[in-house]
């Protein structure tokens, strides 16, 4: 299952992964990159850090995840495609007009961060905003770059980085 797993920040690349068996991963990802997504939750962030392979974490913006009767499900996940212009096979836009624009699909059961209004909530995919998302696009290569799905805060790790380059 999708949700049965529980993704917290150790460090800037390193996430201990709790299973609801009780099993613990330790994963770093050092030297790949990354894009950590802390869902709009209490004790998370509400934004994503993209890091490169260098650990260094280089942009940054709001979003927001699955509104509660759809969460996003935590876990760490390879980019395994990518759509520029996209329509939502189970969530439609009744005008017609695609509703997914810029999608990066993480799960076989369309989970995606794509443009989407940072105001309100998801059917469990990623709204990254029309000024972010297309940067985050370019550089992320299918199964390179992982998505990282917490409900953790990461801000600890990416506060450094992000007043080095006066991003906040």
């Amino acid at each position: 299952m999708l949700w049965s797993k529980e993704v917290v920040p150790l460090s800037k690349t390193k996430f201990k992964i709790v299973y609801k068996s009780g099993t613990i991963d330790i994963v770093d990802l050092k030297g790949k990159e990354f894009i950590v997504v802390s869902v709009r939750e209490p004790g998370s962030d509400g934004r994503f850090y993209a890091v490169d392979r260098d650990g260094v974490v280089w942009w940054t913006g709001p979003l927001t995840s699955g509104a509660d009767d759809y969460k996003t499900p935590s876990g760490i996940y390879p980019v395994l495609y990518k759509k520029r212009h996209y329509m939502s096979k189970d969530y439609p836009d009744p005008s017609g007009i695609d509703n997914m624009d810029y999608s990066i699909f993480f799960t076989r059961y369309g989970h995606a961060l794509h443009q989407g209004s940072v105001n309100w909530m998801s059917h469990g995919c990623i709204h990254i905003s029309p000024r972010d998302i297309p940067v985050l696009f370019r550089w992320a290569r299918p199964h390179h770059t992982r998505i990282v799905i917490t409900r953790h805060s990461y801000m600890p790790f990416a506060r450094p980085d992000l007043l080095r380059f006066h991003l906040k």
